[in-house]
């Protein structure tokens, strides 16, 4: 009896032992191992293995939801990093065509303080000459003069022609010479050849705007914009070889 309880307590402190040092019958063979967690290195690519969106929701089935600017609608949702649009026809801003009306009467606005009929009369005659003689705006080769009595009217032809040339005082390419109603006329003369145009209020026009009220001279300005060259002047014919003007 007691070899036997002896046997059996030399079996429980060899089981024991066993435990303690890790043997064989630590574990079970169902229990699983406790390793620690290493994340495998997920190989390149769009296709990382099923697990890769429940490890990186926002790579996942619903990245467009969690980064709204990454899926259909990145264009709406980021309207601002839209590639700019140009405009490659380069179009003028309104007004500024060289001839556009409003441009023309405020350039002659701008030198006369206002646009009346005579005033824009003159810039008509003055860019006329221009095309005439193949100069272009604010050139140096041009000299104009301008023969009037001194009555307004008639001597803002003179600012008009400033306007369209350039010409002025300041620059000693533009005068005025006293006359008589009958001859108020402005010559324009290319000083590098002495090839020169003269031209004067046509008949028409003397007619049709002497003596426009003040309240009536901005829309008559605007008329005499828009008439034909020979409702508002004429070419005076050059004066024969040696004859005096």
């Amino acid at each position: 009896m007691r070899k036997t309880v002896s046997h059996a307590a030399l079996l429980l402190l060899a089981a024991v032992s066993s435990i303690r040092c890790g043997g064989a019958g630590a574990h079970s063979p169902t229990a699983p191992a406790h390793e620690p967690a290493v994340h495998a290195q997920a190989p390149a690519g769009p296709d990382r293995g099923p697990g890769h969106a429940a490890h990186h929701p926002d790579r996942g089935p619903g990245h467009a939801a969690h980064h709204p600017d990454r899926g259909p609608g990145h264009a709406a949702h980021h309207g601002g990093h839209r590639p700019a649009q140009h405009d490659h026809g380069h179009r003028p801003a309104a007004g500024s065509s060289p001839g556009a009306p409003e441009d023309e009467l405020r350039a002659v606005a701008a030198i006369h303080g206002g646009a009346g009929p005579w005033a824009v009369a003159g810039y008509r005659m003055g860019r006329y000459a221009l095309a005439k003689l193949g100069l272009p705006a604010r050139s140096f080769d041009l000299e104009v003069i301008h023969h009037s009595p001194r009555n307004v009217q008639f001597s803002c032809i003179a600012d008009g022609a400033a306007a369209a040339t350039g010409a002025s005082l300041g620059k000693l390419n533009l005068s005025l010479v006293e006359a008589t109603e009958a001859g108020v006329e402005t010559t324009y003369r290319r000083r590098s050849t002495g090839q020169a145009v003269t031209l004067r209020p046509s008949a028409a026009f003397r007619a049709r705007f002497r003596d426009v009220p003040r309240e009536g001279l901005e829309a008559a300005g605007k008329e005499v914009l828009s008439l034909p060259d020979a409702g508002v002047f004429e070419e005076v014919p050059p004066p024969p070889a040696g004859a005096p003007r």
